[in-house]
């Protein structure tokens, strides 16, 4: 079908990864002649990506459907993602919902689409996430600075807080030849940072299935790396997020040698006790994880370190919250995602005792915010007086331009359009008030 004139908006909440895949679908509507149109702008379609971490999915879910009926209350509203994958009952009830497609289904989205007339009951099209044994590629467009690219879906974890699996299904992957095509056509749009995203991308390689449903194994994480390093057309790889356990010494070695991969690590810890690390059945102890924190900072002493923390999980005591305060103060470190622990139907964590009092989970969560701003701003004060190089974005904010170094630190400098997508030389010399480095241009453009 061809909808000339016809146009549809998308909204999408959560995950970088999620990101990736609203543009994957958004790519498909352009092929079949949709205009795209901006959320907050009348549309024929609305599509809304879901994630299952969000807080108050449900009530959230309400509120953008409503605000997208405002615009045009005879608009075809379709709900994906993870949260429709976990929850399609609740989504079908939300008044002005048209369809609800679960982990497959939303690749498959124009297929569903009606927009004669709006239907009077929710459609629900999701399959048993065990039957979810396919690998979907995708990758943002849209930003000319960087690109979020998908090499890996699901995960093969049972960590007894996370629904991830259950909404995403198990660990499976792209192949390293179709992320190098991939990576060749997002180059090819002039974008100079490609940023790699799955739901456990150091387990990428493992679950290329076979015939009968078992998985081989043809390619690691660190292949795929050595393999993006040497693509022409892009400046800079960057990790996303990786377990500490799947962080290999090897990767941490070659990163710090890379001319293409920056030194910035998003590493999920989750809690500084390793009596609570068990009750979660994460797969590493705090040992490793400060292990793998002092080899990055010995060899890239510069290097931005994020972490995720999670806070009230079941039966943490103060002790134990203690212990993992400490252990974050203690580690050279740049920032926090602080997460509060909330029940999840289908976990193991909501079967637990001790539930930690709301107020307590929120005061938690409040000191690592605290502590978080702290780390940060330290880490920006160390590299004050350094010359970084720094892609900058193309956004006027108040007269300025704002971009990151390769090592993750915000720096802005007067607004001059031709910085736009360009690689440029800064000297780093002071902290704004508004938390960004203010920074001095010291060569022209770095030639691509």
């Amino acid at each position: 079908m061809q909808n000339g004139n016809k146009s549809v908006a998308f909204h999408t909440l959560g995950c970088k990864l999620n990101f990736s895949e609203t543009s994957a679908i958004a790519r498909l509507f352009a092929e079949k002649g949709f205009v795209k149109k901006e959320f907050t702008e009348a549309a024929d379609v609305y599509v809304i990506n879901t994630c299952s971490v969000t807080e108050n999915a449900d009530k959230e879910t309400k509120q953008i459907v409503k605000n997208a009926l405002k615009k045009n209350p005879e608009a075809f509203v379709a709900v994906v993602g993870c949260y429709a994958q976990l929850k399609p009952d609740e989504i079908a009830k939300i008044e002005g919902v048209d369809v609800v497609l679960g982990a497959s289904e939303k690749f498959k989205l124009l297929n569903y689409i009606n927009l004669s007339d709006k239907n009077t009951h929710a459609v629900i099209h999701n399959c048993e996430i065990d039957d979810v044994n396919f690998f979907v590629d995708a990758y943002s467009v849209g930003d000319r600075t960087r690109s979020f690219l998908k090499v890996q879906d699901g995960c093969d974890y049972s960590c007894t807080f996370c629904t991830i699996p259950l909404a995403r299904g198990k660990s499976r992957s792209d192949t390293i030849e179709n992320v190098i095509e991939n990576a060749k056509k997002i180059a090819v749009s002039g974008v100079k940072e490609i940023v790699l995203t799955g739901v456990n991308i150091g387990d990428f390689g493992r679950g290329q299935f076979l015939e009968e449903g078992r998985k081989k194994r043809e390619a690691t994480f660190f292949d795929l790396v050595k393999r993006l390093d040497e693509m022409e057309g892009i400046e800079r790889f960057r990790i996303s997020s990786i377990e500490p356990n799947l962080l290999s010494k090897e990767i941490i070695e070659f990163v710090a040698q890379s001319k293409k991969f920056v030194a910035h690590f998003h590493i999920p810890l989750q809690s500084g006790s390793n009596a609570i690390l068990k009750k979660m059945k994460r797969r590493y102890l705090r040992e490793l994880y400060a292990e793998r924190v002092q080899m990055i900072k010995e060899l890239m002493p510069h290097c931005c370190i994020g972490v995720d923390v999670l806070v009230g999980f079941p039966g943490e005591t103060e002790a134990e919250f203690k212990e993992t305060y400490d252990f974050l103060n203690g580690l050279d470190i740049s920032y926090l995602h602080v997460f509060t622990y909330s029940e999840r139907a289908n976990t193991e964590a909501i079967e637990m005792n001790e539930i930690v009092p709301t107020n307590i989970r929120k005061q938690r969560n409040k000191m690592l915010r605290i502590l978080s701003a702290k780390k940060l701003r330290n880490f920006y004060e160390k590299n004050i007086g350094s010359t970084r190089t720094v892609l900058f974005e193309q956004e006027n904010k108040d007269g300025f331009i704002n971009g990151f170094t390769d090592n993750y630190v915000k720096v802005k400098l007067p607004f001059d359009a031709s910085l736009i997508n360009q690689l440029n030389e800064v000297s780093i010399n002071s902290f704004d008030a508004d938390g960004i480095m203010n920074g001095e241009l010291i060569t022209e453009k770095i030639p691509n």
